[in-house]
This record gives C-alpha cells, structure tokens and sequence, in this order.
C-alpha cells in the first residue's frame, strides 16, 4: 500500500485515540529504571501525584549533562527545566500566534533587525532568585560569546531596558530567526552562568532553571525531574515529576508500554491497533512529518573520506532504493512520498521547485548503473563497482535496537548489493553515534531531518546545509546540524536571502537554488517521509494529544514539545 500523506491522515483519524512510540523491556539489571514510575513523589516535589514514566530512545548509559545549550545534553531538559520565550507548534500554520511562554509579547522593527521582547512578571528561578530581562539578554550574549555556539558569527546580541524588556538585534534583517530565538533559545541564569568559561562544554550537574520540572535524582540508568512547586503557571504541571529511563531498545520499550510500565513514548510498534484495541489505557497519535534520509559524509574539502564522498555514488544510493519495500519491511508500510528538495510534498507544496520530482517509489537499477558507469565506474570480479581502485564499499550506522532503523538498513543492504554497491550495517550506542556524526567519523548513517521551530522549510534548509553549522571532520560539530559537512556559497546566499525578507515569492525563489543544489549533489540521500508515532498510557495521568488536539508536536524527544505536554497532563482519576 503506497500511502500519501493525506492517505495517512485519513488512516490515523480512524484509529480514534492514537499515539506511537517503541518502548520494550529492558534486559538484565534494567528493572530498577522503572521501579518508582508507577505512582507516588519518588521523592520529588510533586506530593501523591503520580510519577511518569518517559522513554526517549536512550539505550546505553546517560552522562549528567544538564545544559540546554549543550549539543549532548540528556533528553528532556530544553523545555522542561530551561523555557524559551514561547512555543511554536510545528504542526501549525507558519502564520500561528505562538504560546507564551517566559515572554508574554514581542515586536520586529520594519526591517527585521530588532526584536524586542516583554518577560514575564513574577518568575523565579528554582533557587527562589528573580528571573529578569537581564536573564534573556546575558543568554544571548554568552551565546554569541561562545565560539562553537556563534561558529558563523551571526547570532544576535540582546540588551535589557528593563528588568521586563529586552531587545535581540542582529546585525542583517533576520525574520526567519524570529522562531529559533523565541523558541527554540533556552534561557539560563546569569546569576549562576556568568562565570562560565564555555557555555557549550559546561555540564551543568546541578541544573536551576524556570520550567515546569527540576532535578531531584540522577543515575547512569535513569533521571527523575520533580514539579517544581513554585512554577509560574498556575496549576501545572498536574503530575508529580518525569522519570526519564534507558532502556535495550525498541522491543524493550514496547514490552514496557505493553506492560503499564511507560507512560510517554515514541516509537514504532508494529500492529498497534490491536494492542490499543485490547487496553483502553493505550492509545497513540501519528504524525508524519519526519524526513528519513542517509546523511553522507560528504565533503572531502572538510576531511571526509569514502566512497560516499562522489555525488555519482550518493545518486546511485537514491536511484537503487526500492522505497516500497522499504516502507513495507520496516515501517509498518506507513511510509510516504519524499521529495529530493527536502521540503514537505503536501505541506510546503507551493515552495517546492517544479523541475524536481518526487524520489522514485521503486528502484531504478538501470539509472543506478548508469549513473556510476558514467562517473568512470567498473564492476569488479566480485560484482562491486570500483573506481581507481577504490571499491564502492560503505558503513552506515544507526543506535542500537532501534529495529525500524535496522531493518531498513538490512533491507538497504540487499537491495545496494543488487546493483553493485556494498554496504554494510553497523549498530552502535546512541553516543557512539553522535559523537561520530559530530566529527565526521561515518560514512553514511539513517537519521531524519528535524522540521525545526516551525513549518517552513528554511529551518531543515539552514540546520542541515549551511556553512556556519558544519565543522571540520576531527572537529566536535553538532549532531544534529550539518553532519555531511556540505557547503556551497550560492546556498549559504540563498539562506542570508530568505532570512532577511518576508515576501512568499522571494522566499520561493531562493528555496530553488538550495533546492536544484541539493538534487545536484544531494549530500542527504531522500528515503521516505515515515510515521512518526507517540504511545501513552492513561493509567496515571490523562490529557495526552490526540489526532482530534493535536496542542503539541507529541514526540516524546521532541524539545520544547514534550515538555507543553507533559506540563498538559493530569493526574487519572
């Protein structure tokens, strides 16, 4: 079944009360993870409310790191201890009225240069000092400050008129930055920061933010964040505190959720109607919106090596994936259209370039071949193609026991050895993994691109493929930025462009250059648009996202999303 997007609507408004994420039982020695998630404080401050139970994908050791700012701080911190200024539902229109958040209103001059904010009134810090403008106006700074944070030198500086105003001013007209500064900057405390030599390496053991929770309990297995009592919205958060917990892997989690023993997770789980069907407790919501591609190291002006690093070979990975298999093998067959511009199909129709078509559903071996034999390319005696030499022979990684993942690149590996390429699955720890996108240490791992703060495609266009966000290979880059090292300056233009006006058309026609650019040379291979689901259990708390109020983006690692539901949730009468 080929599902397009609005096919996959249609299918999860059926399903009545939905949400997925893969949960499964931990192996030996886990069990202590999860053993004060079913009730009571946990030794919080939360009273006799319940504790939840979340899962984020973690399946090795956490490593206390509680700086927002940082690019391998442990889920769940961005939102739910550190606020932005507001929340951008990425499911909603671009044209939104965000939620306030530590800001209550903000203003852009005429020309996109000065934005300026009111705070909120009455705020504390969880150490009972005041939250001031000042507060929003020393993160910014020490966000410019902080050279691995500012590697482009564009952030904006901010100044603080009064202890309820705060001006962010850049030195270009910046409208695109309004979502990532207004949400998506976590605000620290200056008290606490000031001296802090480096903002992005800091680790920040012992967390004081505003948010909704705070830290009351940490091990390598599992972390609990108690309701802050004195939080600023009245009544919330209505649960008694978050235990994040680590656990094998996708069927552990599952196992888990199955069993009541998660509350809140994303994850894929295969006939899941069927289980929601048999637990009234259960439910789960779909939201497809998640780009799945192969990230190549790319770039060998940057030190990447590999075969991977031809554009000939990462074409012939696009034309010999069979899509439909794919979907069908390993995920769920909910798998949907994707577009080699790396917008949306439905959703950013009309900002997609016309000349570029939709990635082949099945696989064009012909086109495959072709394209390498024309690249100089020969099939060698062991059926591999090879060029100077080298053969087109890769690694491609993804976590451990993420089994949608792992069976697609197992899937991926059958159909490459078809037409000539080699590749070969590796499964690692999610910070094995990181760490080796943030150097550039891989060849090609399965990763999907984050929508950003809100939908429009600027945002997955300047995390992934700009200059300022990628560094050397050996260098220590985000994980979750520009991992193939690309960089072109027509692109790095285009984006200075789109930032820097508020015309739809103007903005359409710079997302065309970024858009031919990446269909050129295509440094992030197109797999598929894929489900994206979220699983809650209503046992002890109630008020999770449906299809029907969608209030959120409901992924459970999503930040700040998971923290507007998890301080949305009550407790089950």
């Amino acid at each position: 079944m080929h599902l397009t997007r609005r096919d996959l609507g249609k299918f999860a408004a059926v399903g009545a009360a939905v949400s997925a994420v893969p949960l499964t039982l931990a192996s030996c020695g886990q069990s202590s993870n999860l053993g004060s998630g079913n009730g009571g404080s946990d030794g919080g401050g939360g009273g006799d409310k319940p504790i939840i139970s979340a899962y984020n994908g973690a399946t090795g050791s956490f490593t206390k790191n509680f700086n927002p700012h940082s690019p391998t701080v442990v889920h769940m911190v961005q939102g739910l201890i550190y606020e932005s200024l507001f929340y951008f539902n990425p499911l909603e229109a671009i044209d939104q009225e965000p939620v306030p958040q530590l800001g209550e209103s903000f203003e852009w001059n005429e020309d996109g240069t000065a934005l300026t904010v009111t705070v909120r009134e009455g705020v504390t810090w969880t150490d009972g000092e005041p939250f001031t403008a000042g507060d929003v106006a020393f993160t910014f700074n020490k966000i410019k400050d902080t050279e691995a944070l500012n590697n482009g030198g564009q952030a904006p500086s901010g100044e603080a008129t009064d202890d309820r105003t705060v001006v962010i001013t850049w030195q270009q007209p910046s409208f695109t930055e309004g979502p990532n500064v207004l949400g998506r900057t976590w605000i620290i405390p200056e008290h606490l920061m000031a001296d802090v030599d480096d903002l992005s390496t800091f680790a920040n053991e012992e967390p004081v933010g505003t948010g909704p929770f705070k830290l009351t309990d940490f091990t390598p297995e599992s972390y609990l964040m108690s309701a802050n009592e004195d939080y600023w919205e009245e009544g919330k958060p209505g649960i008694g505190g978050v235990r994040c917990i680590s656990l094998s892997g996708n069927q552990s989690a599952t196992d888990q959720w199955l069993a009541g023993n998660i509350d809140y997770m994303s994850s894929q789980i295969p006939n899941i109607d069927g289980h929601v069907e048999s637990n009234p407790e259960l439910s789960y919501t779909n939201t497809g919106v998640s780009q799945i591609v192969l990230f190549a190291a790319s770039n060998p002006d940057l030190g990447c090596t590999g075969p991977q690093t031809d554009p000939a070979v990462r074409k012939a990975l696009y034309y010999g994936m069979d899509r439909e298999q794919l979907s069908k093998l390993a995920f769920f067959d909910l798998a949907t259209d994707i577009s080699p511009a790396l917008a949306l199909p439905e959703r950013d129709a009309d900002f997609i370039d016309p000349s570029i078509e939709l990635a082949p559903w099945n696989a064009q071996p012909e086109e495959a071949t072709k394209v390498l034999e024309d690249a100089g390319y020969t099939k060698g005696d062991d059926g591999i193609y090879a060029k100077d030499g080298e053969r087109v022979a890769m690694t491609i990684s993804c976590p451990t026991g993420w089994a949608d993942y792992v069976t697609a690149l197992d899937t991926l590996a059958e159909q490459y050895k078809a037409i000539g390429i080699e590749l070969t699955p590796q499964q690692v720890s999610v910070n094995e993994w990181n760490d080796a996108k943030a150097r550039g240490t891989f060849q090609l791992v399965i990763d999907s691109l984050g929508q950003g703060p809100a939908p429009d495609p600027y945002y997955p266009y300047q995390t992934y493929f700009s200059t300022e966000n990628t560094v050397a290979v050996g260098e220590n880059g985000n994980p979750y930025q520009n991992v193939t090292r690309f960089s072109d300056p027509e692109v790095d233009a285009a984006l200075d462009a789109a930032a820097g006006t508020a015309d739809p058309e103007e903005k359409k026609a710079q997302f065309s250059i970024i858009q031919k650019k990446l269909w050129e040379v295509m440094p992030a291979i197109p797999v598929a648009v894929g489900s994206s689901m979220t699983q809650y259990n209503s046992t002890r708390a109630t008020g999770w996202p449906t299809q029907e109020n969608l209030y959120a983006y409901p992924m459970s690692w999503a930040a700040p999303d998971a923290a507007m539901v998890l301080k949305a949730v009550v407790p089950a009468e």
